[in-house]
């Protein structure tokens, strides 16, 4: 059988390098496709995640399904021109969880589907999260490690055969690698903007996870290639976003969690929720044993930073004149007033403070506004003047002055497209900084 070359992580792990992945979490083709270049120029691998809610069997919130979101972000990679042996997809949370106000039974035979059209579709590394509760389970009794791991190892056995059937049509098809365990909020943030104290995992609960699915896999009938294909644990080092800030990375708090991975040769922590972390503390994170950097919405809020500092540019540029101007923000709320659920119950505060949440939060439910028509034809629109009237250098030094240096050196070309992707760059360039995946391929 094929290796998958994530496994590579842990192998360099356990020799003692500092070698990991950071992990795009995003459906954002701005933030696609600047992943993906700037892979190319530094000749590492990346790797791109789909949540269960954002891409499903039924199309989730993207209206994709795990196919769809493949051609989409493979489409991208022709475009931009990236080897597609060192792109690796991706599929995180995947379970129950968008089906649990059903019962057992049909909410994991929902699970099931879930699972095939992700391993069917050749995605190589698979988030199995079962930790949610569904509608029978009893609200007021906390799931035990044997029911939770009981129903990943099920989920692991549908993902072994739908790969088997992949391998029928696709004899090269990389088997996929799984990480286990859940301890961060549900996709998409947690719920609330207080910061009511991030609790590091206990040391105790990692490894009762490890042993309750190692036992499961092994009840479920799956061999022991199956379980050495398990590369990571989910854990909580102690790290979150907020609205205006981040509860950074302390390693003396998450000294005994971390020392404890070593008792795992085949294991490494996959981290989630890692935004807003300083490269330091990201590279800190990477040298105590995260072999896997999650990232979502640190990104969409650096490109949706690009989008407003480029329309403070077009605004200067069409005062005055007949051009219709492309009103980005303005759109961006309009859409989110007009449809509350991705934020409500995210935000709490004044009219003021919502506004500004709305707009500026770290924890960036915008995201989920850009793919409306509105947006999109307001992007777009800005994106069209902003070619047609030019990007002044004076303009560009006072909105995007990082990018302005770049243009002024030659590294970076003075186009609206190429400003925006390499805003988000900047927060890319933070990860590689901390993962040094470049050793991995």
């Amino acid at each position: 059988m094929l290796q998958n070359p994530l496994k590579k992580i842990v192998e360099l792990q356990k020799q003692g390098k500092n070698v990991g992945i950071y992990s795009v979490c995003s459906a954002n083709k701005y933030v696609i496709e600047a992943a993906l270049k700037r892979g190319r120029e530094d000749g590492s691998c990346v790797l791109i995640e789909s949540t269960a809610n954002q891409c499903d069997q039924n199309g989730g919130y993207t209206g994709m399904k795990p196919a769809d979101f493949k051609k989409f972000v493979l489409d991208i990679a022709d475009k931009v021109g990236f080897e597609k042996g060192k792109l690796f997809l991706g599929g995180d949370h995947l379970g129950p969880l968008t089906f649990a106000g059903k019962d057992e039974a049909e909410a994991m035979a929902d699970a099931e589907e879930l699972i095939r059209h992700y391993v069917g579709a050749g995605f190589t590394k698979i988030h199995i999260d079962t930790s949610m509760k569904v509608k029978s389970d009893d609200p007021d009794t906390r799931l035990s490690d044997e029911i939770i791991a009981g129903r990943g190892a099920h989920l692991a056995e549908i993902a072994e055969e739908t790969y088997k059937k992949l391998l029928e049509k696709e004899p090269d098809a990389i088997p996929p690698v799984y990480i286990i365990g859940s301890e961060v909020p549900i996709p998409g943030g947690a719920v609330g903007s207080e910061d009511a104290g991030v609790q590091v995992t206990k040391v105790e609960d990692f490894k009762n996870t490890v042993a309750a699915f190692e036992k499961a896999f092994k009840d479920a009938g799956l061999g022991a290639d199956v379980w050495d294909r398990v590369i990571a644990v989910v854990v909580q080092p102690g790290v979150e976003e907020k609205d205006s800030g981040c509860t950074e990375y302390d390693r003396e708090k998450a000294k005994e969690l971390m020392a404890s991975i070593k008792d795992f040769p085949n294991l490494v922590f996959e981290g989630h929720s890692t935004d807003y972390q300083t490269k330091i503390k990201l590279r800190e994170l990477i040298e105590d044993g995260v072999g896997i950097l999650k990232v979502g919405p640190g990104l969409t809020f650096a490109m949706r930073e690009g989008m407003f500092a480029l329309e403070h540019i077009e605004k200067e540029l069409v005062y005055g004149t007949d051009i219709e101007p492309s009103n980005f923000a303005d759109t961006l709320e309009a859409e989110m007033l007009k449809d509350d659920k991705y934020w409500r119950k995210h935000y709490q505060g004044t009219e003021l403070e919502l506004r500004i949440k709305r707009k500026y939060s770290f924890s960036d439910r915008c995201r989920y506004y850009m793919p409306t028509p509105a947006v999109e034809a307001a992007a777009d629109r800005l994106i069209s003047n902003l070619r047609t009237l030019g990007v002044p250098l004076n303009l560009m030094s006072q909105f995007m002055p990082i990018q302005y240096t770049k243009v002024r050196e030659g590294q970076l070309e003075n186009d609206p497209v190429a400003l925006l992707e390499d805003r988000i760059v900047n927060t890319i360039d933070e990860y590689l900084y901390a993962t040094h995946q470049k050793e991995l391929l």
